[in-house]
């Protein structure tokens, strides 16, 4: 009797495709990996194959700089008891320190409100604050505020912005408090 020929072809089929499954893996991955590297060399833009000549010319040589000398730190001169202290002698008068000025646009007792306006004063290029006190009486206000300024050119050219853009500010001048000498 004759063996049906039909099962060893069935078998020999079957082997075939799982090696035809197995190179096809293979090339897959070895052409996705040829890819890669080629993409990675030139979005980099560097080329391993180019062979760098060096200069014809001698570089300079390179300047030599010498580096900056550390900060001096004098905090040891200024601890209480030390002669040497930089503060001035009691028979010396202190200069008077000079007043600040601040521009107020406007005191709210509605926290949106001084926000509102402090956003309106960004938008010209003016940086506000924003002050919260308590006033007796009253409650609490938000006082919107532009400054401090240390010169009246600068409250001067600031106010004249202001009030181009129907901003009323009023001058506010504060006194820096004195400290007693010990």
């Amino acid at each position: 009797m004759a063996k049906p020929a039909s099962r060893p072809a069935a078998s020999s089929k079957a082997r075939r495709g799982g090696n035809s499954i197995f190179a096809g893996v293979l090339i897959g991955l070895s052409v996705g990996a040829v890819l890669a590297v080629g993409v990675a060399l030139w979005v980099t833009g560097s080329n391993p194959f180019k062979l760098e000549t060096p200069p014809a010319t001698p570089a300079a040589p390179a300047p030599v700089t010498t580096p900056e000398p550390a900060p001096s730190f004098d905090f040891y001169k200024v601890l209480p008891g030390d002669e040497s202290t930089a503060l001035p002698a009691a028979g010396e008068p202190a200069a008077p320190a000079a007043p600040r000025y601040f521009l107020q646009a406007g005191a709210f007792q509605n926290a949106d409100d001084a926000d509102n306006l402090k956003a309106q004063l960004a938008l010209l290029g003016v940086e506000a604050t924003i002050q919260t006190s308590e006033i007796p009486d009253k409650g609490v206000f938000h006082r919107v505020r532009i400054g401090p300024f240390m010169a009246m050119d600068q409250v001067n050219s600031t106010r004249s912005l202001l009030a181009q853009n129907n901003i009323p500010a009023t001058l506010v001048r504060e006194e820096p408090v004195k400290q007693e000498m010990p």
